[in-house]
């Protein structure tokens, strides 16, 4: 046996003749550097804790209240979207009321003397301002039996511009808990918005997702006149019945949506709007072809139903005063001329822009409105939604004296919420929608709610 001479190197253990055949761990990975490692570990882990007693470095507070912020919101997030979707919405509107509660109480504060009461008011007096004293005047006294006029023959402002159900919803209530005015009232606007809400999201969640619904309602609450829902007016009540009265139209559901109707059309005054809806619905169904004999006639009498709701609150005033016009020439009685339609928008541009400019203006403003509510968003809604958008916003331009009222009067136009949900799917974009809303509410309570009497007298209506 011979042993390899030891001058000549080993092809396998000597480097510098070993095959350079690579390694399963090839190309190498380089070295680790313990200090390197050590010096990388102290940057991406996060900032220690100071010590007690010794304050954070310049701009690391910040930073850290930024990131609980958003890990609590992130879970309160989730705690929430386990809830019903009906506490959801209670929990927006509850949320909203209480901040709008505040507007009040901050703005109350600035409050000079009125009308209605001493300076710096309470919250219950506060909100009883406005058309809460012509409500409450109706629950106290009723309505009269004669129109009282002028010595020229015009009529002078009466409770018969004010329609029934809601005054006396809260003189029924009264017979039964015997509290008054100033608890009940504002208990049923405030119950009746929270009712609105809940039946405008199940009205929403027909076209669209829960997450959508859910921010329509929210910027319904923030909407900028929706302190309304809180202070003894009807626009909740009325709120309530509309949104009840689509659904029910929407789902064919015609013989249920006819009592409701009634309701609405004793509430405010939408019910001619809501039958020319009814109208077009029924003649979009009959050309689909998808139209039972039996749904046309539920359909046709909650037409007539509708029609005769529209009509039923003039004819009323009609019967119990004995005059034809008590109900336009009352309603007239605000504005100082008669009943013309469409001419008072016309009369006001031009009070404001001039004869040339104000009619321009007029026309301009009808045809942006019009081509808002044949925009894509608003199509989304579904051709009833969308209808009763166009039908009410006719309806305003027929017979409305344009002033600063028409904010609150657009209300009924919620489903625009859901149609600017439907612009961008961006959170960013509804938060500040939200917030300018919101921003918007404060000033209409705090230049309009309040009153500051114009040198003139009186002072611009909510």
């Amino acid at each position: 046996m011979s042993t390899p001479r030891p001058d000549r190197p080993d092809p396998v253990t000597d480097p510098a003749t070993r095959p350079l055949t690579p390694r399963s761990g090839w190309p190498p990975v380089p070295m680790a550097d313990p200090a390197a490692d050590r010096a990388t570990a102290t940057a991406d882990a996060p900032p220690a804790p100071p010590a007690p007693g010794q304050s954070p470095p310049p701009g690391e507070a910040p930073v850290r209240r930024g990131r609980r912020l958003a890990v609590l919101t992130g879970r309160a997030r989730a705690v929430v979207g386990r809830w019903p979707w009906w506490l959801q919405v209670g929990l927006v509107y509850a949320l909203s009321r209480l901040v709008t509660a505040g507007v009040f109480l901050a703005v109350a504060r600035q409050q000079g003397a009125n009308p209605w009461g001493p300076a710096q008011p309470g919250y219950g007096p506060f909100i009883n301002f406005w058309d809460s004293a012509w409500y409450q005047r109706i629950f106290d006294q009723g309505y009269p039996s004669a129109i009282p006029r002028n010595p020229d023959g015009s009529a002078q402002a009466n409770p018969w511009a004010f329609y029934a159900v809601f005054p006396f919803l809260v003189r029924g209530l009264a017979a039964v808990t015997g509290l008054g005015w100033t608890t009940l009232a504002s208990t049923v606007a405030v119950v009746a918005g929270l009712g609105a809400v809940l039946v405008i999201h199940r009205l929403f969640r027909l076209v669209a997702g829960p997450g959508d619904s859910l921010a329509a309602v929210a910027l319904i609450c923030l909407f900028p006149v929706s302190a309304v829902l809180q202070i003894p007016y009807a626009e909740s009540l009325h709120l309530l019945l509309l949104a009840a009265g689509l659904y029910l139209l929407a789902r064919h559901r015609y013989l249920a949506a006819a009592p409701v109707v009634v309701a609405m059309c004793l509430t405010r005054p939408a019910g001619l709007p809501f039958a020319l809806l009814v109208a077009v619905h029924l003649l979009l169904r009959w050309r689909s072809g998808d139209f039972p004999w039996a749904e046309r006639v539920r359909g046709l009498v909650l037409l007539a139903v509708a029609t005769a709701g529209g009509w039923a609150w003039p004819v009323i005033a009609w019967l119990v005063t004995g005059e034809v016009r008590a109900y336009t020439d009352t309603e007239t009685a605000w504005r100082g001329g008669g009943l013309v339609l469409f001419a008072p928008w016309f009369d006001t541009g031009r009070w404001l822009f001039g004869p040339v400019f104000g009619p321009v203006t007029v026309v301009t403003v009808g045809v942006v409105v019009a081509a808002a509510l044949l925009s894509r968003p608003v199509r989304r809604l579904g051709t009833d939604l969308q209808g009763w958008c166009l039908c009410y916003a006719l309806y305003l331009a027929a017979v409305l004296q344009p002033q600063t009222s028409t904010f609150r009067l657009l209300l009924p136009l919620f489903p625009l919420a859901l149609a600017a949900v439907f612009v961008s799917r961006s959170r960013a974009y509804r938060i500040t929608l939200g917030v300018a809303f919101f921003a918007l509410q404060i000033v209409w309570v705090a230049w309009l709610w309040r009153f500051s009497e114009l040198p003139g007298g009186g002072d611009y209506p909510p």
